[in-house]
Formats: C-alpha cells, sequence, structure tokens
C-alpha cells in the first residue's frame, strides 16, 4: 500500500497546515491527515486507484477492467484531483463497484466524500459487507449515513450539495467458532466529526446478491469469516471521494470507541 506522497498538491498542503494548527491532531473530520503508518488507498492519483483498487467481481458484475471511475479536478474547493463515482457500466448497485484488493478485519476508516447534485447516491461498504449509507436527501434507516437498514441516519449533520463530508469510522469483525458465528460486527462511527454511532452491532448484508459479499448467503445473513475490502458503490451516480486512508487494528474485545 501506498504510504502519503508529499508530492500531490491538496495532501501536501493539508500536511503543512496541520503541522502549523493548534489542534493538529484531530481525530476526525473533513481534512483529517492520514495516521501514521496507515494505508493511504486513494491520494488523488491514477496510480493508486490501479495500484489498490478493484472492480468487485460480484454475481451482477458487468464492467471490464481497467477502472472507468474518473479522477477529476475539484471545482468546488479547489484541493486537487478527487475520484468519481460515475462508470459508464452502471446503473446500478454491483455492476461496477469499486474494491481494494488488501482485505481487511478490524480497521479504523477515514473517507470523505462530496455529492454534487440532488440525490446523488453511492455506499461506503465495509468488509465488502456492511453499507454505510451515502445518499443526499434521505433520511430515516436507509440515509445519509445510516448503517443501512439497523441505525437510522443522522441526517442533519450533513454539510450538504457541493460541501466535501467525512466519516471516520473503526470496525470490529464478526467473530466466529468453530465456523459459527458467536458475536456479530460492530462499529463506531463520527460524521463530520460528530460520534453517530457507538458500538453499533451490524446483523447482516442487506440489498440481496447484488449488494456485497455474503448477499447471497441466506438472504444476507449467512456471514463468513472471510475478511474483505473497502467498497465504494457506483450507483449511476457522480458523487465524489478524496482522502481514503485505512489503519489495520485488532479489537480484541467488542468495543469499537475512538
Amino acid at each position: 500500500m501506498k504510504r502519503l506522497n508529499p508530492s500531490l498538491p491538496w495532501l501536501a498542503a493539508l500536511a503543512l497546515v496541520l503541522s502549523f494548527s493548534p489542534g493538529a491532531l484531530a481525530q476526525t473530520g473533513v481534512g483529517t491527515a492520514p495516521a501514521a503508518g496507515a494505508d493511504i488507498l486513494f491520494d488523488g492519483s491514477r496510480q493508486s486507484l490501479d495500484e489498490n483498487w478493484t472492480y468487485w467481481e460480484g454475481p451482477c458484475f458487468v464492467a471490464a477492467l481497467p477502472i472507468k471511475w474518473n479522477i477529476v479536478q475539484d471545482q468546488f474547493d479547489g484541493t486537487g484531483p478527487v475520484l468519481s463515482s460515475k462508470d459508464p457500466y452502471s446503473t446500478t448497485y454491483g455492476e461496477a463497484d469499486i474494491v481494494t484488493k488488501k482485505a481487511y478485519k478490524d480497521f479504523r476508516l477515514h473517507v470523505e466524500f462530496l455529492i454534487p447534485r440532488a440525490s446523488g447516491n453511492s455506499g461506503v461498504y465495509l468488509q465488502n459487507r456492511y453499507e454505510m449509507q451515502v445518499v443526499e436527501g434521505e433520511d430515516g434507516v436507509h440515509g445519509m449515513a445510516a448503517v443501512i437498514n439497523e441505525k437510522e441516519a443522522p441526517y442533519e449533520l450533513f454539510n450538504g450539495l457541493q460541501k466535501w463530508n467525512a466519516y471516520d469510522i473503526q470496525f470490529r469483525a464478526a467473530r466466529f467458532k468453530d465456523g459459527k458465528r458467536t458475536e456479530p460486527a460492530m462499529v463506531t462511527m463520527y460524521f463530520n466529526g460528530t460520534k453517530v454511532h457507538e458500538n453499533a452491532p451490524i446483523n447482516q448484508v442487506w440489498g440481496g446478491i447484488c449488494s456485497a459479499m455474503n448477499g447471497a448467503n441466506d438472504g444476507g445473513k449467512g456471514i463468513t469469516d472471510t475478511p474483505g475490502g473497502l467498497k465504494l458503490q457506483a450507483e449511476g451516480h457522480d458523487v465524489r471521494y478524496r482522502n481514503i486512508w485505512m489503519m489495520e487494528k485488532d479489537f480484541a474485545t467488542a468495543d469499537t470507541n475512538f
């Protein structure tokens, strides 16, 4: 995995600002710099996209490598190149989603996103199983920042269209004994610097066979002990991503608090 590349303008500028700013080591929110030793999954470059990501070749996959998601200039706050989820192959999820080549078990994740137009839709999938919703205009258990279908959205914390937002997540994978799940997956999440979910259990994969790994197993309840990558969803919409990094963790006990 790539480490921080100071030649990329927005990351270099961020590192400079953080090094001279009071409270620079803020743990969460837009602009949070990668932790020391983190895997830099997307830093704005085509190289980081190709090195770290591939398409998820699930049951509904229709795309073909190389990845067709575009790297575009950020015209909203001028931070440099960012990733757009608009893929020519995709009209709905599962057709051209991208997933990290590296699989993870327990981790700390930072990802920033921007929705340019009304009703923009994507999703951040932990372990290529559990969706943290990214959608403009919805609240409830299917809305922005929801643990989809399980924990309601704190929609009021959304910065709005054409503004950058951040998810900071600590995730503990489901635990198994003798091939049987003994503890569900668990997540703590900050949305734009505010804690919105604390040690929330996640019970299944939602969305069916096209959604994610294990989606076809027992209606999504047949979770397995196989680690999975971070997945970003292509829904036929243009949602922008930047500053994506992951730190491997080992949560021995069922506590994912920061």
